[in-house]
């Protein structure tokens, strides 16, 4: 896999205006934008939309960032992917998370149970899906065909796909990462800082090495919000917020991966005070103990010349795509945004 720096967007997944999404995509895929990502938690589903912007894309390719492992069966997922893979011509990313107790358990009625290993095996099995071959698995949490039934061993009706497709894992914890350096072709990244890529990183070599894979094969993508002003303090402010709900409400006070992986990286005080006070409901107080430099790492804000040393901080970190959020108070503002951000990048990859 080529190590050249990239750039790739997100689509949310609390509410979107679709005309708008497809048309930003469009706009994005003649900037020269990598991929984009479709999101999903308890609003829209990661397909659907992806599948409409494919039909009026050619290039940029198409991600789920992420579907929710464990919510669909195995083969499912592994269907899915096959189909989209077909229809977007070879384009497809399979990107796949755990999410967490509060939505699988609240929002979906199932158990979060042994989590890493479902992923595992779910990659497994929708990879033979994706192969053509016959689906007979023996796992620890998935058996199939499932014993004591009248389940046969089918193969996909549609046969192998042409193009394999590629897995990424938005993964976050030490287990989970390191399988993601054993088994992804790519990983999606949160709560990430360049200056604390060891965090993230050191397992994710680990679990390449365990696997005898190259760590210089994985696709590492991590990045923020990137804004434009001299008045840097006009950018940081308002993004406190969205930090402290992540640290506060992305999971409850037990299993808070986003929380964990900030405390993991130095910031244990600061984000452990956040949560408690944003569970007490002292949401304004939780927000102003978000330090300016929490906002400063995980984004890309500033003057030109301050988004330059951005990009270069996530690639001398080891980041291979830097995955934006343009800010603007309508498409056309994010656009421009956008458009100034990958002139920068181009900037950078020229000084080699």
């Amino acid at each position: 896999m080529s190590r050249e720096l990239r750039a790739s967007i997100g689509f949310g997944f609390a509410g979107e205006d679709w005309e708008g999404a497809v048309d930003f995509a469009v706009e994005a895929e003649r900037l020269g934008v990598d991929s984009a990502w479709f999101a999903e938690a308890w609003g829209s589903d990661a397909v659907a939309p992806l599948a409409f912007v494919a039909a009026r894309t050619s290039k940029i390719r198409l991600g789920t960032g992420i579907m929710q492992a464990g919510t669909r069966t195995p083969a499912l997922v592994g269907m899915t992917a096959a189909t989209l893979s077909a229809l977007t011509g070879g384009r497809f990313l399979l990107g796949l998370g755990t999410s967490g107790p509060q939505v699988i358990e609240g929002w979906h009625g199932l158990p979060f149970d042994r989590p890493v290993q479902r992923m595992r095996e779910t990659i497994e099995i929708a990879r033979i899906v994706m192969s053509g071959e016959r689906l007979q698995y023996r796992g620890r949490v998935y058996e199939l065909p499932l014993g004591g039934g009248e389940g046969k061993a089918l193969k996909s009706s549609i046969g192998a796909v042409s193009t394999p497709v590629p897995v990424y894992l938005a993964t976050l914890g030490p287990k989970s990462l390191e399988m993601t350096g054993e088994i992804a072709d790519g990983w999606l990244g949160t709560s990430f800082t360049p200056e604390h890529a060891d965090v993230f990183f050191d397992h994710i070599r680990a679990g390449a090495r365990k696997a005898g894979r190259s760590f210089g094969d994985i696709d590492l993508q991590a990045g923020g919000v990137v804004a434009f002003s001299d008045d840097v303090e006009s950018l940081v402010s308002p993004r406190k917020r969205g930090i402290a709900f992540t640290l506060g409400a992305m999971g409850s006070r037990e299993h808070n991966f986003y929380n964990a992986a900030f405390r993991r990286a130095g910031y244990e005080e600061m984000a452990i005070a956040v949560q408690n006070l944003w569970l007490e409901g002292r949401r304004d107080e939780a927000t102003s103990r978000v330090p300016d430099e929490v906002v400063v790492r995980t984004n890309l804000l500033g003057t030109e010349e301050m988004v330059k040393e951005r990009i270069r901080a996530y690639r001398d970190a080891g980041v291979t795509t830097i995955r934006v959020d343009p800010a603007g108070s309508g498409m056309g503002e994010r656009l421009e945004t956008l458009g100034r951000f990958m002139r920068l990048l181009e900037s950078v990859k020229r000084e080699g």
